[in-house]
């Protein structure tokens, strides 16, 4: 019952698919064995490669994620995971504390509990090191880049942590340009700067334990490229450290890394056939969907609205979230022999499906409270107008409710967030704060057969846990402190 008072072993090989329709199996070095489903549900053990195989894969000596490949005679250990220095970030930001780097046991890119994940991403690295280089998107105000597997079609699309809109290695100009001459207005207040592919990550795995099943899966990985912002420095010890391998061998084997420093950042799958909704919105204003479309379409609909308050999205426009819709096509099924004429057909239903994408401006640690509200541009929608439907309710009321759920969902995004060297406990505590409130709202909103457009009118709140004293130890307890916030956004339509 929650009260609220007034006032957060080392392997040699992988199975891993190169074809993401079958399951196979490439030798890899240093990798923890990994067995792939076939899509059709058969799960198929493919022997391993032998030394005389043609199509063995062959690897330069930094060919796992930029690290130089040891010896592994005499029990000694094969490539290391990358470690930091240990002694936090670098940015300059009260809301950043220091942090020991992520992950400081196993490797990089591996993901146990998801293979067919893990299979991708490492077909990403065999393309890299295969000289097929991810690809530099032009739009938006980041460094992001679609990455290709080893034939060259787009996979995924990975945004690197320094090259955020404000960060330190960000190739675009115009955020530059925003920095220095207006600083005043620099940033959003209201979120943990440089945090963005945490925010990612974070969406994908709410949309997960939700069983929302709007954004494409989303993880945290480290990959390196050439195509990628770097600075000077880093090219050029790149470059020495290379001439060192090929001319000197013998001191070269001992460089932890040949070849450029990766980058941590969020690696979201890529979803084909999918268009900007604004465009598919203004065809559906002139052309009616059919009436089963219509239904599967706003329960979709219900399903970003949701997605984007609890996490309290300050950035979902009708640019940034995707619809595929194809519609119906008539397939003709027999023909009567003795009437050329008389033919019978089958209209098949319209497909639509939508997927939330740009995730990376949300889990604010307060409710904007300064120049801009950042709202959800689709409370403006028609859609946003109908009364939560029955199905979101049973999806996601029974879950909501259980403290224990929602308990369980905070520690997965703290298990998440704590991986970045600028993790700071108490900041993070107001991000859950704000999604707890985020959280209750909702709640109330389903009981009660509101709308969408009626759901972002309620007053926000946030929720803080309180912590009481035993003896010398403080402890968190089941009750929660409710506040709202003292003062509103000086414009609440952008």
């Amino acid at each position: 019952m929650i009260e609220f008072t007034d006032d957060n072993s080392e392997n040699s090989g992988s199975f891993v698919p190169t074809d993401l329709g079958q399951s196979s199996l490439i030798n890899i070095p240093n990798r923890p064995p990994t067995l792939v489903p076939d899509p059709q549900g058969a799960t198929e053990m493919t022997p391993p490669l032998h030394n005389g195989d043609s199509s063995r894969v062959s690897f330069a000596p930094y060919s796992y994620n930029g690290y130089a490949e040891k010896d592994t005679y005499q029990g000694q250990k094969g490539p290391r995971s990358p470690r930091g220095s240990g002694h936090g970030t670098k940015e300059k930001s009260p809301l950043l504390g220091p942090r020991p780097d992520i992950d400081q046991s196993g490797l990089w890119n591996s993901f146990p509990d998801d293979p067919q994940f893990e299979g991708i991403v490492l077909a990403c690295e065999l393309a890299i090191e295969a000289n097929v280089f991810p690809e530099r998107i032009y739009q938006g105000s980041s460094g992001s880049y679609f990455v290709k597997n080893i034939e060259g079609k787009i996979i995924a699309v990975f945004k690197p942590k320094d090259e955020e809109p404000y960060g330190k290695l960000n190739p675009k100009w115009t955020k530059w340009m925003h920095k220095l001459c207006c600083p005043c207005c620099f940033g959003r207040s209201c979120l943990v700067p440089n945090q963005g592919y945490l925010s990612e990550a974070g969406a994908s795995l709410v949309d997960e334990k939700l069983g929302l099943g709007v954004v494409p899966k989303t993880k945290v990985v480290r990959l390196a490229s050439e195509t990628f912002n770097y600075s000077a420095i880093d090219r050029a010890k790149a470059r020495t450290k290379r001439n060192i391998y090929n001319r000197v061998p013998i001191v070269g084997k001992h460089f932890n890394r040949i070849g450029l420093p990766p980058k941590t950042g969020s690696f979201q799958l890529f979803v084909n056939g999918f268009k900007d909704a604004d465009y598919w919105l203004r065809r559906f204003d002139n052309e009616a969907l059919p009436e089963s479309t219509a239904k599967k379409f706003q329960l979709m609909f219900e399903r970003v609205v949701v997605l984007d308050y609890i996490i309290r999205n300050t950035d979902r426009g009708n640019d940034n979230w995707l619809i595929k819709y194809e519609p119906a096509s008539t397939k003709p099924t027999s023909q009567n022999q003795n009437d050329e004429d008389d033919e019978w057909s089958v209209v098949e239903n319209p497909e639509i499906a939508v997927a939330a994408i740009d995730n990376g401006l949300a889990f604010p640690y307060k409710h904007p409270d300064e120049w801009r509200a950042y709202p959800y541009h689709w409370a403006w929608l028609p859609q946003a107008k109908v009364p939560f439907s029955k199905d979101i309710q049973d999806l996601l009321l029974h879950n909501l409710e259980d403290s224990n759920f929602v308990q369980d969902l905070c520690d997965d995004i703290l298990e998440l967030f704590s991986h970045d060297k600028g993790f700071d406990r108490p900041t993070f505590e107001k991000q859950i704060a704000v999604m707890r409130g985020q959280i209750y709202n909702l709640i109330e909103a389903l009981k009660k057969q509101m709308s969408p457009v009626d759901l972002v009118k309620m007053p926000v709140l946030t929720l803080h846990r309180r912590r009481h004293t035993i003896g010398r130890t403080r402890a968190d307890s089941d009750n929660f402190m409710r506040s709202e916030p003292r003062r509103t956004p000086f414009f609440s339509w952008c």
